[in-house]
């Protein structure tokens, strides 16, 4: 074991993660890329191969993903192509022993999900501090909502038994790429993903909900003992 001397800090951990992920990477590829702290780190790893030679193309979740890729000479897909991705990577707020996954803490969980459930793998990239024992607090569920009746929709969830208070920032509503709101659900112990997942997008005006279920090919965790892989069943990943 480290001793607390040695230790890695968490973004040493994510780092560790990305660096891994970017082996997964071959010539040619159309890349899923997500957003985040995490997702910086494999970016800049990637810019660094692309520099090397390596010609991939990537589909952005988020406009500021758009931007550093673009900062990093990634070559980018438009919304207008029918995206064909052999690999989606991102990170995950949490993560549990079935690699289930919260989602949306940076506030692009609908275009993570829409890039994600597009590729024919999904490699997620933590830190050991996101892997859980249950999904649930202290991390809230993120659902995006439409800001058009927007109290209406924070009481169906609220109804459904916990408090959902709307995102702020500054101050202020914070708002999606896609122009919506988020609201924050404080579920203390998610016990089955997948009905949950299903219950909050039967509610009108619920867009996307932060639970990604089953999703995840690999999940890849830097730890101060190096990454950790941990691989979905069936999946193809070597």
């Amino acid at each position: 074991m480290s001793s607390s001397t040695d230790s890695l800090t968490p973004d040493q951990h994510k780092a560790q993660a990305a660096r891994k992920a970017v082996e997964y990477i071959q010539e040619g590829q159309i890349l899923g890329l997500g957003t985040g702290s995490t997702v910086q780190h494999f970016l800049t790893a990637l810019g660094a191969r692309i520099q090397d030679g390596l010609r991939i193309r990537g589909v952005p979740t988020s406009q500021a993903t758009a931007t550093y890729a673009t900062k990093l000479g990634i070559p980018l897909l438009g919304n207008e192509e029918l995206w064909d991705i052999d690999v989606a990577i991102d990170g995950a707020d949490q993560v549990d022993p079935q690699l289930n996954l919260i989602k949306g803490g940076g506030g692009a969980l609908l275009r993570e999900k829409i890039v994600a459930r597009a590729a024919r793998k999904f490699i997620v990239i933590v830190d050991e501090a996101k892997q859980r024992p249950h999904l649930g607090l202290p991390f809230p569920l993120p659902v995006e909502i439409l800001s058009f009746g927007w109290r209406t929709t924070q009481r169906h969830v609220e109804n459904m038994g916990w408090l959902a208070p709307r995102r702020e920032q500054s101050g202020k509503p914070f708002v999606t790429d896609n122009g919506h709101y988020i609201v924050d659900v404080q579920i203390p112990i998610i016990a089955d993903p997948t009905s949950l997942e299903t219950r909050l997008l039967q509610l009108p005006g619920v867009v996307e909900c932060g639970l990604f279920v089953h999703m995840a090919s690999l999940v890849i965790t830097g730890t101060d003992q190096g990454v950790r892989l941990s691989q979905a069943p069936k999946s193809e990943i070597p």
